[in-house]
């Protein structure tokens, strides 16, 4: 057993003697049509049975992604954004779901997205959002539920809503540095930390995943992960309805 191995197995051993599962979930974003990097990531989560959230852009997908998902029974679909465009200024950060553009605009936009998946996904179709960038203008999540989501998915430790929020937690990229994978211990220990918030307090691990800018780090620490999570009695690896359903 390696370093990585073991600090994952400790935590999980002090879970299985409190007789508590942890429950975890993975959400991977920017689908839009079938790649090889996408075929490796069905390839490795269907491996170790990880259900799998895409969230998939709508402006730009169709028929091809839903004929490959077809094949991929333990895949859901969420909404994410519409095009994935930054309207934000120079210095901003960046941000499709924000307040540059009028709100009906934007909302407008939304419920195409939601019309679209749902139409192309019925029975893999979650409604729940999942802004770009991870970020979304708060004037805009009273109205959510009046095009039909019903919960909401950012980045983060999940704050009060008007809508359900199951976020996600530990993110696999270097996106300030190298833009490559992150290095495996010091995911490890964000992984270990919320785990231990969720031991006190509640709640779900969410693992955020890039499928189509992976470099190898990215797919061997995923291996890794699932391969000391998914055999652990203290851990299970769940579509994320039935995580928004147990909240």
């Amino acid at each position: 057993m390696d370093d990585f191995d073991r600090v994952i197995t400790e935590e999980l051993d002090r879970w299985q003697q409190a007789g508590k599962v942890a429950r975890c979930w993975l959400r991977d974003d920017d689908a839009v049509e079938p790649s090889t990097p996408l075929e490796r990531l069905l390839e490795i989560t269907g491996a170790f049975s990880v259900p799998l959230t895409l969230a998939v852009i709508p402006a730009y997908t169709g028929e091809a992604l839903a004929q490959r998902l077809a094949r991929a029974p333990s895949c859901s679909v969420a909404v994410h954004g519409w095009s994935h465009v930054n309207y934000a200024g120079a210095g901003e950060k960046k941000q499709e779901l924000g307040c540059h553009r009028p709100a009906s605009e934007v909302l407008d936009e939304l419920q195409r997205g939601f019309s679209h998946l749902a139409g192309l996904h019925p029975n893999r179709f979650v409604p729940m959002l999942v802004p770009p960038w991870n970020r979304i203008d708060a004037g805009l999540v009273p109205r959510l539920a009046d095009l039909g989501f019903e919960a909401l998915s950012v980045y983060g430790p999940e704050m009060p809503s008007v809508l359900r929020v199951v976020n996600t937690h530990v993110d696999v990229m270097d996106w300030h540095g190298t833009r490559g994978g992150r290095d495996r211990m010091a995911l490890a220990g964000e992984i270990v930390a919320r785990l231990g918030h969720m031991f006190d307090h509640g709640g779900s691990l969410g693992l955020l995943t890039h499928h189509l800018v992976h470099d190898e780090a990215v797919w061997d620490f995923m291996i890794a992960l699932f391969d000391v999570t998914a055999r652990h009695p203290a851990c299970r690896w769940c579509r994320v309805t039935d995580v928004l359903r147990d909240q």
